[in-house]
């Protein structure tokens, strides 16, 4: 009986599978479009909408930290000198009242205005409305008593209240700007540039205190009133950009 010749249908799709993977891993258009995937994936610095992001937030933790620098000095600081003539106590009352809206406002209402109006607008709107309440800053000098108290804390309450919702709009603006992936070493690099920013703002801030107490008479922005008048610029700057 002659012998014949079985062909089986396994081992054809096993061979066709082998070759198909074999393609498949030697395919070079293939393999430059993951090595160009990879690539764009690692460059952070090409990536506009999260450097522009970093360079606000940097910009306006600088601002934070030179404000919080300058707070307690201006509060403190006496009446002749553009100050408040507060105590210690009296500073640290009107802090801690300011923490403690901080986190209801932070957990309650700025999740529902972001809700509304977005990151961008958010971030914009307040940068707007902080210029106007670190204008009337100086000015708090010519109250006293009871008035000067809740003056001074319904500002302080509604700056810190502004300054959270730029930051942590800022936050959701880098964190959308690239995919989840890298979400890590976006971060990594603007906490990284942040704390640049924010470990010089305080010698800033501090030099440019304690030369505003040296020109108290002059006639353009005398004393306390150019620290704030710089503190609105840095402000405006990050609105602009």
């Amino acid at each position: 009986m002659p012998e014949t010749l079985h062909k089986h249908k396994a081992s054809e799709n096993g061979k066709q599978s082998v070759e198909a993977v074999e393609a498949h891993l030697i395919d070079p258009q293939e393999k430059v479009e993951e090595s160009a995937s990879v690539d764009t994936k690692k460059s952070l610095f090409k990536n506009w909408p999260l450097m522009s992001s970093i360079i606000v937030y940097c910009i306006f933790s600088y601002h934070d930290m030179a404000y919080t620098e300058v707070f307690s000095l201006w509060a403190e600081s006496d009446k002749k000198y553009g100050g408040l003539g507060l105590s210690s106590e009296d500073v640290g009352q009107t802090l801690g009242i300011t923490g403690g809206s901080l986190l209801v406002y932070q957990m309650f209402i700025y999740p529902r205005i972001n809700k509304v109006l977005g990151p961008i607008k958010c971030c914009q709107i307040a940068a707007a409305l902080c210029i106007p309440i670190l204008f009337a800053y100086p000015y708090m000098t010519y109250l006293s008593g009871p008035a000067l108290s809740v003056i001074l804390t319904i500002a302080s309450v509604l700056k810190n209240d502004i300054a959270a919702t730029i930051i942590t709009s800022i936050f959701i603006l880098q964190n959308n700007a690239v995919s989840q992936d890298q979400r890590g070493a976006a971060n990594g690099l603007a906490m990284t540039a942040m704390s640049l920013f924010k470990a010089v703002a305080p010698a800033g801030a501090g030099i440019v205190f304690s030369w505003a107490q040296t020109r108290q008479h002059t006639f353009f922005l005398p004393g306390d009133h150019m620290v704030f008048f710089l503190l609105n610029m840095i402000e405006l700057l990050g609105l602009v950009l």
